[in-house]
Parts: structure tokens; sequence; C-alpha cells
């Protein structure tokens, strides 16, 4: 049986997510998030209302389409660390490389999707609420991690603390950014800023979720 028709759907559908992402974050920052309805989107995206709603359920994830990727991030690299490695140590390690790359993940948008997102209390909402989930993703890959019981409140404590950090520096970033700074300078305070946030942590979370040295192999 041929995959070809599948793929040409999954190809259409991904075409059609992308080109109303991009015309409503054409219209948001062109307007304003609260000044542009779904149907507007609807019309320059040459779709029906239902489309985008299909795509999109929430007005703010047209503009904030990164839910997956930015809520799993810091759990991905807790569960993808090194032998050895800390989690603190590897989400560190992990965020200045992201830094480094000037990862629109971390809030790396540009200075109009950054106003764009400050000047709209329902973005800022939204935001508080990818935060929120990503603290809880970070908590049960800890607690998967650690081989925890459903009763130990460490996982959670460690990720809101974590979370914190990650929270603090990307709404650092969005403010640098609304304040004109380029993204060289951006990339330079942060990479300060996260030595002295994830120093904070060290006390408490150097030792904690250190991944296992593989054991030497036994010789036959």
């Amino acid at each position: 049986m041929s995959t070809k028709p599948t793929g040409l759907r999954e190809l259409k559908k991904r075409q059609t997510r992308e080109n109303i992402s991009q015309q409503a974050t054409r219209l948001f920052l062109e307007r304003g998030f609260d000044h542009v309805t779904i149907a507007e989107v609807a019309v320059a995206a040459q779709v029906a209302k239902m489309t985008v709603t299909n795509y999109f359920p929430r007005k703010e994830d047209l503009a904030l389409d990164m839910h997956d990727v930015f809520v799993q991030l810091p759990a991905r690299t807790v569960r993808e660390r090194g032998p050895g490695e800390s989690a603190l140590a590897a989400l560190h390690r992990a965020y200045l490389s992201a830094v480094a790359a000037q990862d629109p993940v971390i809030g790396f948008s540009g200075p109009e999707f950054a106003r764009m997102i400050v000047e709209s209390p329902a973005l800022t909402a939204r935001l508080r609420e990818f935060h929120d989930d990503r603290e809880k993703a970070l908590a049960a890959a800890l607690a998967e991690e650690t081989d925890a019981s459903p009763d130990d409140i460490t996982p959670r404590v460690a990720a809101a603390q974590l979370a914190a950090v990650h929270r603090l520096l990307f709404e650092e970033t969005l403010h640098l950014t609304v304040q004109g700074r380029d993204n060289d300078e951006i990339s330079h305070t942060l990479t300060d800023h996260a030595q002295a946030a994830f120093g904070c942590l060290e006390p408490s979370l150097a030792d904690y979720a250190i991944r296992k040295e593989p054991l030497p192999a036994t010789p036959r």
C-alpha cells in the first residue's frame, strides 16, 4: 500500500497551519493582538474560520505557536543529560547554548513581537500558562529520573526552583528586547544573569538528579 497520499495530506495540513500562523502573526504585528479577530485571520489566510479554530483552538496560540516545544524543552534536557551530570548542570548548559544561538524559544523574538506580547494581557496570561505547564512537565521528568515515590515532593520543589529561573530569564529577555537592546547585547547580559541565577540553586540542587555513570563492561 502506498503511503504517498497520506504524506501529501500531512504536507498539506502542515502548509495550511504554517500559512494561518504566518498571516495571523503579520496582522498581529501590524495592528496589535487584541485588535485582530479570528475571522480576519481566516480571510487573510483564505480559509474558513472553522479551519483556523481547528488548527488553533485558542486565539493566543496563533501568536504563541510553540507550546509543545516550550513546555517540553527543560524536561527533555533532563532526560537527555549526560552521565555524571545533574539536572541543574544540564539545564544551565542547555540554557547557555540557547542563548548563544539566540533561540526564539527562550525569548529572542525581535522588538515588534516582544512588544506585542507585553502589551497584550491575553498573551501574557497565556504565557503564564505555558510556564506553569513547563514546570509540571519538568517535575514529572525529575520524578521519573530519580525514581521518586508518588508522595515525594522533592521533584516538584526542584522543578519549581528551576522553572522559576527559566521564567525570570525569559521575562528579562522580553524586557531587554522591548528596551531596544540588540540580540548580541542581550546574549551577553543573559549569560551573566544565567550564571547568577543557576548559581543560586547550586547549594540545594548541585547534587540532585545526577545521572549515574554506566557500569563498566564485565570481562568475559
